[in-house]
């Protein structure tokens, strides 16, 4: 069954915008350069693909935000208008830092992760890279999230 649509974490997200802008800035990104190809570009598409629609939260939106402004023009204003058309085109799903500090996974996660943990559900599952933010995912629910690492690998 296909999920309504998937939350993505700050990576991801910062992968989907730096890919979507070219390709051969992956690379190039400091971020994701150690981490990601541009298979692994391909990979989050085709799993974006087949879904609705994207969700995020304000959490997510300014950590990829702030780790995007880390790299210089001529790229960052485009990376930035690619920022802005996600925005526009993904279901943004805000969660009260008062209730994600309640979260169990807050003091070892922190707020933009327990925000993730506070909204995922199986029909809009979680996909991350974080190990721990999988794990955590997990304990809600087995269909509540996708480790991005696992299809890497495969």
């Amino acid at each position: 069954m296909t999920p309504a649509g998937f939350f993505i974490d700050g990576n991801l997200l910062l992968l989907l915008i730096v890919g979507s802008v070219g390709r051969d800035l992956i690379a190039k990104h400091r971020r994701l350069q150690e981490k990601f190809a541009v298979e692994d570009f391909d990979l989050l598409i085709d799993l974006l693909h087949p879904v609705e629609q994207v969700f995020v939260t304000p959490n997510t939106l300014t950590e990829t935000s702030n780790l995007l402004a880390q790299h210089r023009d001529p790229e960052r204003s485009r990376f930035f208008d690619r920022l802005k058309f996600i925005i526009q085109e993904s279901k943004e799903i805000v969660v009260a830092s008062a209730v994600a500090s309640r979260n169990n996974a807050f003091e070892r996660l922190g707020l933009t992760d327990a925000a993730l943990l506070e909204v995922i559900t199986a029909e809009t599952p979680l996909v991350t890279v974080d190990l721990d933010l999988y794990l955590a995912a997990l304990a809600k629910g087995q269909d509540t999230a996708v480790n991005f690492t696992h299809l890497q690998n495969l």
